[in-house]
Order: structure tokens, then C-alpha cells, then sequence
């Protein structure tokens, strides 16, 4: 089982950024998806999960109002939409998936990881 992020780069300060999450759909399949981020020096923290029918979504305090989180079970795939974004926004995010259809901050909630991507936001 392996989740796949995607969607990092350099942005300017004021920019947006989009990355994906894709995964098989036996790993997404009834399974809700977060987004953690893990900056320079500092531990992984929480950002945005979707529930597993999109009805159920919580932002970090941080992000709320610039971040969107979405989710195409279509094609197994979350989106997080990176708006107005801030040099604090600087991490290695990464995506995953809990066992269960609605999802918390908790990261020992968490049952599968993505290998994570590098967003670097200059000012």
C-alpha cells in the first residue's frame, strides 16, 4: 500500500500551490485523508482531513481560510489547494489515510503515509 504525494515547489509568499494524494482504491476506498506537514526543526503537525464522502472537513488554525482540501474518489485522489501562502507554510507535507470514513488530527490515527513532497515558500 503506498500513497503517492505530489504538487510541491517554490512559491513566492502570496502564491498558491496545489498537491495531490493518489493511492489505490482499496487504500482510499471508505477511508478519510489528511494532510500533516512537517517544518525545518519543528514536528509534524496537522493541516486539513477530508472524510471519505467529503462531508466532514477540519483545517489547522494556521491554514484555515487560505487552505482547501478536496477529494475526487473517482480517481483516488486528495487535493490540497495552497492559497496566500506564507514562508511559515515552508515543510515536507504528506498525505495519509486512516481506516476508518472520518478522520481527526490525531497522526496515531493513521495507517498509511505518503512518501511526502517539499513545499518552500520565500518571502
Amino acid at each position: 500500500v503506498q500513497l503517492q504525494a505530489s504538487g510541491g515547489g517554490l512559491v513566492q509568499a502570496g502564491g498558491s500551490l496545489r498537491l495531490s494524494c493518489s493511492a489505490s482504491r482499496r487504500t482510499f476506498s471508505n477511508n478519510a485523508v489528511s494532510w500533516f506537514r512537517r517544518a525545518p526543526g519543528k514536528e509534524r503537525e496537522f493541516v486539513a482531513t477530508i472524510s471519505w464522502r467529503g462531508g466532514d472537513i477540519n483545517y489547522a488554525d494556521s491554514v484555515k481560510g487560505r487552505f482547501t482540501i478536496s477529494r475526487d474518489n473517482a480517481r483516488n485522489t486528495v487535493y490540497l489547494q495552497m492559497d496566500s501562502m506564507k514562508p511559515e507554510d515552508t515543510a515536507v507535507y504528506y498525505c495519509a489515510a486512516a481506516l476508518r470514513p472520518v478522520g481527526g488530527k490525531e497522526q496515531k490515527d493513521y495507517r498509511y503515509w505518503g512518501q511526502g513532497t517539499l513545499v518552500t515558500v520565500s518571502s
